[in-house]
């Protein structure tokens, strides 16, 4: 019926339909993504956190304002994110971050960020990926230094 030419044919077309769908996808993602990059810059305020609690968790588990639960997409919803519980001058309240500032933040320490609503932008002062290793790797060997200390 079908030749071996004929199915190789149109296993290159649909290969070449779906390389062009992700060309076009990945375009389309990274104009959205530089799009939440300036708003975000044109909206970030310097504030002074009091970090209560820290975890990684699905946004339907914490407690976030209705409007935000509201916008959030349906994949994000499911996603786990990273949350921080913190005290901005009187008020308590949950906000939102990206990995590399999650692991800058330590609980009950006051820290300056920068926030975007309720997104933290960033840490200032907040160390490179250098300096985080470094301090991971040090934790770590002084743990492993107690360990034998208390051992003996």
């Amino acid at each position: 019926m079908f030749g071996w030419v004929d199915i190789l044919l149109i296993v290159v077309v649909v290969l070449g339909a779906i390389i062009a769908g992700l060309y076009f996808l990945n375009r389309w993602a990274s104009k959205r993504v530089t799009q939440q990059q300036d708003m975000v810059e044109r909206t970030k305020q310097s504030a002074s956190i009091y970090v209560i609690d820290m975890k990684r968790d699905k946004a339907v588990n914490v407690t976030l304002p209705k409007v935000v639960m509201d916008n959030l997409p349906r994949t994000a919803k499911m996603m786990k994110m990273n949350f921080v519980k913190a005290k901005i001058g009187p008020q308590i309240i949950t906000l939102m971050c990206d990995k590399t500032v999650f692991n800058a933040l330590d609980v009950k320490k006051t820290f300056q960020v920068e926030l975007a609503g309720i997104y933290i932008a960033s840490v200032k002062g907040m160390k490179t990926k250098y300096e985080l290793a470094q301090a991971r790797k040090a934790k770590k060997l002084k743990a492993k230094q107690e360990a034998k200390a208390t051992k003996k």
